[in-house]
């Protein structure tokens, strides 16, 4: 049974210190976060009965009539930077703040200012980087045609699955996504920790 991402899929490695690893990002169109969420849940179900929870990140973005966004649900791989920062923060969601920088997340914004805004803008920018801007652009596009939208970041082997999983789309995109895993937790960890050092500083 595979229990992480890294068991999933075959790193390409290049010297020691760098683990690049290739996923795929699934861009859901929905006519409305009702339908997005739905399928949301059906992703989870999918990888919960083939005990790859671990093996994907997601998140569902509402749009609104005054054209912000805003990330309603999440799910981050427990294994990766969310679960080891406990900053709830992973590909999905860094792809979605690539593509919508003032994105809010729940009831806010994850201000830079924050240690969890630090941590975000770190692995939002790997996200973008692990993509070309050509795709970037048109994922943007994709996403601005709809009222709602899913993200996934998943593995090659539930390809598949995480598809037919999106059943109430009315159109996903799929994208080659590449991503230091290693370069991404130590990037986040050192945002998180020298902006809690500023805060304590602060309060002093």
């Amino acid at each position: 049974m595979l229990t992480s991402l890294e068991d999933s899929y075959p790193a390409e490695r290049y010297g020691d210190e760098m683990a690049v690893d290739t996923f795929v990002a699934y861009v859901g169109v929905y006519p409305s976060v009702e339908d997005a969420e739905w399928d949301y849940k059906v992703v989870k179900e999918l990888h919960t009965k083939a005990g790859m929870l671990d093996a994907y990140d997601a998140a569902v973005i509402e749009k609104k009539e005054n054209g912000k966004v805003r990330i309603t649900k999440k799910h981050e791989t427990p294994t990766r930077v969310g679960g080891v920062l406990g900053g709830g923060v992973g590909l999905a969601t860094g792809l979605v703040v690539a593509l919508f920088p003032f994105a809010a997340i729940g009831g806010g914004l994850l201000a830079a200012t924050t240690a969890g805004g630090a941590i975000l803008g770190a692995v939002s920018g790997h996200a973008a980087a692990g993509m070309s801007r050509h795709d970037l652009k048109e994922l943007g596009e994709y996403l601005d045609e709809g009222q709602a939208g899913l993200v996934v970041v998943g593995v090659t082997q539930m390809d598949d699955g995480i598809k037919q999983s999106m059943g109430k789309a009315d159109k996903v995109e799929t994208r080659e996504i590449k991503a230091d895993t290693v370069e991404i937790e130590k990037d986040a960890k050192a945002a998180g920790g020298e902006q809690a050092a500023e805060e304590a500083d602060t309060e002093d």
